[in-house]
């Protein structure tokens, strides 16, 4: 090619190379392509490689620039895996293109071997002209193993010492870094076993250095078919192999601490749980810094930067063990890992060691910072978790510890762990949950005690969840509290209800009596600014009258609201809907602060009418529904028992002044489909 014929066949490859650098999620793919490429247009010189990943490490970045699309530290990072990329693809078309040369050598040498006696003059010309001309190395050996021919390539390789070579047998060239299987094969090819192996071998020169290798020995048989000859081909790889180590080293060390990155310690992890050793342990300690956010936003990344680096150099000192590594896995992240712990305290005093190093103030730019950290460590036999479990306990429990103050270290806990997986599970599925209608509404009879009549029903919302099943509250209402979704939730459960009462009206259940539905009103929905608007909008789309809707808040909500968080329940009190204490008992008790809520119903905790069951019924128990009861009264407050489970409960509570009830005496939470047989039920008993 002409200089601009190379120009414009470089182009395109140069553009390979910028599209897979931007390439999300980024594949490295392209740049094996892009070394193959170089090798079919005979770039090949010996200092081609390293020029060609010199331009890349230099120019690539700034040829392909989008710094809105792609971090300069994400990018240098991709130009490594990319210059991984051309390496490899290079070395594996130059040793397909030489593994050809080899084949055809060894057609021609094999052919000279066995050509007739007319002919071999003319085959022994053209074997030593491919023997000499050679690229790479060629040596003959005889079956024993004595070397009686080199050619000029192989000779360079081993520093010219041709005298060397020959004087030394086949199986004198061991090396400590040899494959297990390397002297397998030969021995295999010398009993006639196989024709040829193939193996990737270091040699020791003369001057002290080590030669790398790709080697190939092939048999040469005579015309009878015996082996005679051993052709061994050499491959220097030396270079080549310098350069992947160095990117390897690269690819697996955080380039700020220079501690061993997320990529070598996933394979340290995985080795160390592969391993088959009875009675064989492993521990691991995560550990996250305390406010380190903090200092970036207050003092900046360099000051970060610096801080990282010097907890790097003392959790680095605490490591003093064999089979212990400490690793950044990202941001203010480390782990320690403990392989075949020699006991399961040797763990725990990692962790105390990295905390007592870490007690000291780090010093940057003049500045004294205190470094405080959270551990989360998992200790136990090999075989019983995979790596990403290992690492999530480890985060988990971590945050355990970060929960409890931080500054200290936690042991994993299987049932926890078990629990705050499945709560951050049905956090991830609540959005969806609601957007597909999983969630569907119970309701359960609320019955006058007076004369057992149904006068309204609880809305109790239930999850069907696809893999868990059917969920109670208690499951999922303090997660959708938690983040926010119970404001749509509720709304939805708020308008479920109100229609549901409406279309009982409509069909005349309940008679004559305008049946209520209550409704459970969250904390958070009780802040909500639009908590009247909404409730007063869906009354009115629906067409019930207000006083067939009574909602229930909580008595720790209520308590300690104050004047103005209590503003929206007086005036939906004052529309005419119901307000209802819920759970009362269970939180303050703070009887004093009943006068100024806006409630016109108090619901006793099932807490009390356990007590009940018991026979003979214990007084005190009596006395304190009682006074409840009669204080409820005083203040014009209707009275509702949740919990009754028998008759003698029933006949207890009526006697006792309260003025309704609910609970599996009367009828279960059930399908609306099921509430006028409830009703007739109640009735009857």
């Amino acid at each position: 090619m002409t200089r601009q014929e190379f120009e414009q066949h470089l182009v395109p490859l140069t553009e390979k190379l910028c599209a897979a650098l931007h390439e999300r999620p980024f594949d490295p793919g392209p740049a094996r392509e892009v070394g193959m490429a170089l090798v079919a247009a005979h770039c090949t010189s010996p200092e081609a490689l390293p020029q060609i990943l010199g331009v890349v490490d230099a120019y690539l970045l700034l040829y392909c620039s989008h710094p809105e699309e792609l971090p300069t530290e994400e990018g240098r990072a991709r130009c490594a895996r990319l210059q991984h990329g051309i390496a490899a693809g290079f070395a594996r078309a130059l040793q397909e293109r030489t593994l050809a040369e080899q084949e055809s050598l060894s057609r021609a040498a094999l052919a000279a071997q066995n050509e007739i006696e007319r002919a071999l003059y003319d085959s022994q010309t053209r074997f030593r002209t491919i023997f000499e001309e050679a690229t790479f190395g060629i040596g003959i050996a005889t079956m024993d193993g004595e070397v009686i021919d080199v050619n000029a390539a192989l000779t360079r390789m081993f520093g010219g010492n041709e005298a060397l070579l020959l004087s030394r047998n086949v199986t004198a060239w061991v090396h400590p870094d040899d494959a297990p299987g390397v002297w397998r094969k030969y021995n295999e090819l010398v009993r006639g076993e196989r024709e040829h192996f193939h193996a990737e071998k270091a040699y020791h020169r003369a001057d002290g250095t080590v030669l790398w290798t790709n080697l190939t020995v092939s048999l040469l048989r005579d015309a009878e078919g015996s082996a005679r000859y051993m052709l061994a081909l050499m491959e220097d790889i030396t270079e080549r192999r310098l350069l992947h180590l160095r990117l390897r080293y690269e690819a697996t060390h955080d380039a700020l601490t220079d501690l061993p990155n997320r990529t070598l310690f996933f394979e340290r992890l995985e080795h160390t749980l592969a391993r088959s050793a009875e009675d064989a342990r492993f521990g691991l300690c995560y550990l996250d810094l305390d406010g380190f956010k903090t200092v970036n936003d207050s003092l900046g990344h360099s000051v970060g930067d610096q801080l990282l680096v010097a907890v790097a150099e003392r959790l680095q000192s605490c490591v003093t063990g064999q089979g212990q590594l400490v690793a950044r896995i990202g941001g203010d992240e480390f782990v320690a890992l403990v392989s075949d712990p020699s006991s399961r305290t040797e763990v725990t005093d990692l962790a105390a060691r990295a905390l007592e190093s870490l007690s000291t103030p780090v010093l940057v730019d003049g500045k004294e910072l205190s470094v405080r950290t959270s551990i989360g460590i998992v200790e136990g036999p090999i075989g019983t978790l995979t790596a990403a479990e290992v690492l999530r306990s480890a985060d988990i429990t971590m945050y355990r510890a970060k929960a409890q103050g931080g500054n200290r270290y936690e042991l994993a806990d299987p049932d926890l762990d078990a629990r705050a997986i499945s709560r951050h599970s049905l956090t991830n599925r609540l959005p969806t949950a609601l957007e597909s209608s999983e969630f569907f509404i119970e309701y359960q009879p609320l019955v006058r005690m007076a004369d057992s009549c149904v006068e309204g029903a609880e809305a109790l919302v239930r999850w069907d969840h696809p893999r868990h099943g059917v969920l109670g509250p208690d499951r999922f209402i303090p997660l959708a509290e938690h983040t926010g979704l119970i404001v749509p939730l509720g709304r939805w459960v708020l308008e479920e209800a109100v229609r549901q009462a409406c279309e009982w009206q409509v069909r005349g259940i309940g008679g004559t009596r305008q049946l209520r539905v209550n409704v459970n009103l969250s904390p958070r929905q009780l802040h909500h600014p639009h908590l009247v608007s909404d409730t007063v909008a869906v009354l009115r789309n629906a067409g019930l009258p207000p006083e067939s809707l009574c909602l229930e808040v909580t008595e720790s909500a209520l308590i300690r609201a104050d004047d103005d968080e209590l503003k929206p329940l007086r005036q939906l009190a004052d529309l005419g809907v119901g307000i209802a204490l819920d759970d009362f008992g269970t939180g303050y008790s703070n009887l004093a602060s009943l006068r100024r809520l806006p409630a016109n119903t108090l619901k006793l905790d099932r807490s009390f009418t356990q007590g009940l069951q018991q026979h003979p019924v214990d007084p005190v128990d009596l006395r304190v529904v009682e006074g409840i009861v009669s204080l409820a009264h005083a203040l014009e407050l209707s009275v509702t028992v949740e919990g009754v489970e028998t008759a003698s409960q029933a006949d207890q509570l009526r006697s006792l002044g309260c003025d309704s009830a609910q609970g599996w005496y009367y009828a279960r939470p059930g399908p609306p489909e099921r509430f006028s047989t409830d009703m007739a039920l109640a009735s009857g008993s």
